[in-house]
């Protein structure tokens, strides 16, 4: 159950009190997956709690394209180490697209800590309005 974060652990032992003690490699990655699509559309200074948390408007960015790509590898690759600690060894890149040029897209590489299979990957894509999609 140390997959999911507090939370998650909390409702979905309420639902299955069976569940204790058992790590589901999915469910782990699902958790990881939900918690960086908050984290990436979260802006900075729009959490009261942590100022800091989440990752600056990529549409400032944007407008100094190409010029910006990696400035915006090293905010999602420093949000990611600091808001998500089950992953180690992150990496972010960027994925040149020729036939979709409204996106940017970039690969986020990492381990899961404790991970029977821990190699990860996720592309993620960040659209003109700022929006940010994550997916494995």
């Amino acid at each position: 159950m140390r997959e999911e974060r507090l939370l998650e652990r909390i409702r979905a032992f309420e639902r299955d009190p069976s569940r204790r003690g058992r790590t589901d490699h999915g469910r782990l990655v699902e958790s990881v997956l939900a918690h960086l699509r908050l984290i990436l559309n979260t802006r900075q200074g729009s959490a009261p709690i942590a100022p800091d948390f989440g990752v600056p408007d990529f549409l400032d960015f944007l407008q100094t394209y190409p010029d910006s790509v990696r400035e915006i590898e090293a905010s999602i690759c420093a949000a990611i180490q600091r808001y998500e600690p089950r992953l180690a060894g992150v990496q972010v890149a960027f994925l040149p697209q020729e036939d979709d040029l409204l996106a940017l897209r970039f690969r986020i590489a990492a381990q899961i800590t404790g991970a029977e299979r821990p190699n990860v990957y996720f592309e993620t894509i960040v659209d003109t309005d700022g929006k940010v999609t994550v997916r494995r």
